[in-house]
């Protein structure tokens, strides 16, 4: 993992969020708002949902506001007419956007079309957040790559891996005995086999600690988020892979652990809100005041912790098997992930064959050594075709 020292708050941070309202750059803009004159904002990215794009352009006074979907151009210009910010649609306005001078990007366009905004930031040689999986799930080593050769600063935003990044001795990695990942078990931990057949989306978007968007939040329930935590985990910090490990922590105060080769074990804790890691890598290498409710472990009580049940979620084995395969693999299981995941919110798959789904293409396959982003776009589309055949 590359880091680079950026400059303290003296003068005002360049910010750009690319997925800006969604959850993570909700809980941003939140805390850019809080602290208007820490940041300008020079560009705002969405899919689909011009409105709140546009009511975050004017809120923040971003200078570049871009949405993803031509078909809502109309929309967005219409409700940021009157203002000083340029307005842009389709994916070549989103590059664009990326390409923007921002010293700091948050990168959280959810699924694997963040992975060529994020790479554009990361070219330029910014400090980006990045609190999109996929994009070191696909394509971790060129992802990498790039970041050394661009010598950008990549910060990770996932609670679990903002977490190891703060306790991570990157200069003693080989004092590390083993990373430990913890993990909620998501909304159906308990339950067995036999009723997990009948759990439908609403059922599955509804986290019990963590306020996320739709597809992660299936899958979290499937844990399949856990499986992509890992192999990203793999790509941000130098330990071999059998160094890493999952373990189920219901109430999700403590957000991972390292585990160092005198028997310490180092954690962070802190109650579940996302805007606490988002504002670490925000301020870093400083730290900003967030509205975060802070931690009463009195209060909480206790702590329990047990290790994860592969038969109920297979997808943490596939996850591992993936990691293991190398080459493409991942990017495989990440691409027919998405297609199940998105079957299933739209009621065409049942919870359950989101993994048999996942599981099956990646026997169909051919997995393949990735070398470009060309070879990773070819692993993807086969992925999701075999994928949507299967449904």
């Amino acid at each position: 993992m590359v880091v680079k020292p950026v400059s303290v708050f003296s003068q005002p941070r360049r910010v750009s969020i690319l997925g800006s309202t969604g959850s993570v750059g909700a809980n941003t803009v939140d805390l850019i708002k809080r602290q208007p004159d820490a940041f300008i904002v020079e560009a705002l990215t969405a899919n689909r949902n011009a409105t709140r794009l546009a009511e975050q352009a004017r809120e923040l006074n971003a200078r570049f506001a871009v949405v993803a979907d031509l078909s809502k151009y109309t929309e967005l210009k219409d409700a940021l007419a009157g203002s000083n910010v340029e307005v842009a649609a389709g994916a070549e306005a989103i590059l664009e956007a990326a390409g923007r001078p921002a010293d700091w990007v948050m990168a959280s366009i959810v699924g694997a079309a963040g992975l060529e905004p994020t790479l554009t930031a990361v070219r330029r040689g910014a400090t980006v957040g990045l609190a999109n999986k996929e994009c070191l799930v696909s394509a971790g080593e060129i992802f990498i790559r790039e970041l050394r050769a661009s010598r950008a600063t990549l910060l990770p935003v996932d609670s679990e891996h903002s977490a190891i990044f703060q306790v991570f001795d990157f200069d003693q990695p080989e004092k590390i005995e083993r990373i430990i990942l913890t993990a909620s078990g998501g909304p159906f931990r308990e339950l067995s086999l036999k009723e997990m057949e009948t759990v439908t989306p609403e059922h599955a978007v509804a986290h019990p600690n963590w306020d996320m968007g739709a597809k992660i939040s299936v899958d979290s329930a499937t844990m399949m988020n856990k499986g992509l935590e890992l192999i990203e985990a793999y790509h941000l910090f130098p330990v071999d892979k059998d160094k890493i490990e999952i373990l189920v922590h219901p109430q999700s105060i403590i957000h991972s652990m390292v585990d160092y080769i005198d028997g310490s074990v180092l954690a962070q804790l802190g109650s579940p809100d996302m805007r606490t890691p988002i504002a670490y890598a925000l301020a870093w290498p400083e730290r900003m005041a967030t509205p975060a409710p802070r931690l009463d472990l009195a209060e909480v009580g206790a702590l329990s912790f047990e290790p994860p049940d592969p038969v109920r979620f297979p997808a943490l084995r596939l996850a591992h098997e993936a990691l293991q395969m190398g080459g493409a693999a991942p990017t495989l299981l990440n691409a027919a992930n998405e297609v199940a995941v998105h079957s299933f919110l739209a009621g065409k798959l049942e919870f359950l064959g989101i993994s048999r789904v996942v599981e099956k293409t990646l026997e169909r396959a051919s997995v393949r050594t990735i070398k470009d982003l060309t070879e990773v776009a070819a692993a993807d589309s086969e992925a999701r075709q075999i994928a949507e055949g299967l449904i």
